[in-house]
């Protein structure tokens, strides 16, 4: 084995172009600490480095950019006694997030593939994010108990209407055309282009800048649905409490609102419902490190004091039987304010 396929992340550079490509093609490419810091390491370098101009980031693989974070992990230190142990991860997952939101230079990311949780918090926060004709994008984390982080309650709270609470509540799958509808991604240019498309970021200088050299590999994807689907989406999820939206999905007449009950109706009520809460409070923030202050108060809340998160991956991920026991049992168990104590909790240290 050769130092690159070892390596879980590549880092070089092409001319003026510094290229980060997440190397766990097995796990696709899902992320631990040690690739987070590898990454940000990086970033840190070519922030002020005279001759890289433009970053891109992308995967190894023909699966995709990014599954997720390393969620086993996480489950491991919370029954091995060590819930304090998370804040290491998701403070240095969390700083990550920001820096490429916030960085100087461009930073160009193909989301093809499955680009889901932790990869959204690599390509959703980019200056120019590339989908394919490959691409699944979503938030999957209430189907583990959990809640969107990485900044996705940032994206999902600016989505149209209110596709952030479908999406993020549901933890459903987005196409190419669906995460440029929603505002996760700004370009679609077909796999097989995204060769020359690197070769370009690296190479060529006319056009001056990545988004305008994009535009040359850029293609119109077929029309996503989602727009046609705003209207039940809008009225039942605009309903103020988990309860109150599963009330509309059962009464509407839209041929998919059923298909959304039952899916809400397999999920964990806590997670839906601190989700709610987290991504209608993230829609009134001024900036992303505030919305991931949020989410590191809720992730946190979970890894200390409620079970949903670890027994949400052991049905998934540990013993595979995909039948947890949530806490409460039911969507109709849950309080109106059910969200409240993940919002108000303060976790130490702090994120920032």
């Amino acid at each position: 084995m050769t130092d690159a396929e070892a390596s879980t992340v590549l880092v070089r550079t092409e001319y003026s172009l510094g290229r980060i490509s997440l190397n766990r093609p097995r796990a696709i490419n899902a992320l631990d600490l040690d690739m987070i810091r590898q990454i940000t390491a990086a970033l840190e370098r070519w922030r002020n480095h005279p001759d890289i101009q433009t970053v891109l980031i992308d995967g190894e693989g023909e699966r995709g950019l990014c599954a997720g974070g390393d969620v086993r992990a996480l489950y491991d230190q919370i029954v091995g006694g060590h819930p304090e142990a998370i804040a290491e991860f998701f403070r240095a997952e969390y700083a990550m997030n920001a820096m490429i939101a916030e960085y100087p230079k461009p930073i160009v990311a193909f989301a093809d593939g499955i680009t889901m949780g932790g990869g959204i918090g690599l390509a959703g926060h980019a200056a120019v994010r590339v989908v394919t004709e490959r691409s699944k994008l979503a938030m999957p984390e209430t189907r583990i108990g959990f809640t969107p982080d990485v900044g996705g309650t940032w994206l999902l709270g600016r989505a149209p209407g209110r596709l952030g609470e479908y999406f993020g509540l549901t933890g459903a799958s987005m196409d190419g055309a669906d995460a440029i509808e929603m505002g996760f991604a700004d370009h679609f240019v077909p796999s097989d282009r995204l060769d020359a498309l690197r070769e370009a970021l690296a190479y060529r200088a006319d056009p001056g800048t990545p988004n305008e050299l994009v535009l040359l590999f850029d293609e119109t994807p077929e029309p996503s649905q989602l727009p046609a689907a705003r209207r039940w989406i809008d009225e039942a999820f605009s309903a103020p409490t988990v309860g109150e939206i599963a009330d509309r999905l059962r009464g509407s007449d839209a041929p998919d609102a059923a298909a959304a009950l039952a899916a809400l109706e397999e999920l964990a009520p806590t997670g839906l419902a601190v989700t709610l809460d987290a991504v209608r409070e993230a829609r009134a923030m001024s900036g992303i490190r505030e919305a991931l202050e949020g989410e590191y108060r809720r992730v946190m809340w979970f890894g200390m004091h409620h079970p949903d998160l670890v027994e949400g991956i052991r049905a998934q991920l540990v013993d595979k039987d995909r039948r947890p026991k949530w806490q409460p049992a039911t969507i109709g168990d849950l309080a109106d304010d059910a969200g409240a104590a993940a919002r108000a909790y303060v976790p130490e240290p702090a994120l920032f």
